[in-house]
């Protein structure tokens, strides 16, 4: 079990998702986030062309009578110098069978590909263990969400797990064009 501190050796708090989404926690279950081949890192970079499909994400546990919730964020929305957004949803599943993966699970929340406009964003995946099955329902809205907000309506407590990646717009697309002659 790894205990997220204020310290500049975990990347929860250098790249200050211990504290812009979460609080300090404790990991206690293992989480596997792929897109195709390719896994999240905490502070690994995609490019939106890469994550434009939902992930495959694999929930450890011992059993499959504890289910999770799995939320992804993105607390930089619609641009890090200016996150009036901030936290926008992307996605939530809840009850998610342990040992299994978010496809068990119930989709709440549709899956929202990354397409950040502005800057470099951080896309967290955070996982939850639930009370139960059918005790975590749909927030009206996707902006400002409040990761916080939602772990306190439901019971949630900390979370159990969380990973996060960094993702700018595509290199070459946007941005001011210079004038033809």
């Amino acid at each position: 079990m790894n205990m997220r501190r204020s310290s500049g050796l975990d990347p929860l708090v250098t790249g200050r998702v211990i504290g812009d989404v979460l609080d300090p926690f404790i990991s206690s279950v293992n989480l596997s986030v792929r897109y195709q081949s390719r896994g999240v890192a905490n502070s690994c970079e995609f490019r939106p062309s890469a994550v434009v499909e939902q992930p495959r994400v694999d929930v450890g546990g011992n059993d499959l009578r504890t289910v999770y919730t799995l939320i992804l964020v993105d607390p930089d929305a619609p641009s890090p110098n200016n996150p009036y957004l901030r936290e926008y949803l992307h996605w939530l599943v809840s009850d998610i069978p342990g040992t299994t993966g978010v496809t068990f699970g119930h989709e709440i929340v549709r899956y929202e590909c990354p397409r950040p406009s502005l800057g470099i964003h951080r896309f967290v995946f955070v996982l939850f263990q639930q009370l139960g099955r059918g005790t975590v329902y749909a927030p009206g809205w996707r902006q400002n969400f409040n990761t916080r907000n939602f772990s306190d309506l439901y019971n949630l407590g900390s979370p159990v797990a969380t990973v996060y990646f960094n993702c700018q717009r595509e290199s070459g697309s946007g941005g001011r064009r210079l004038p033809t002659t």
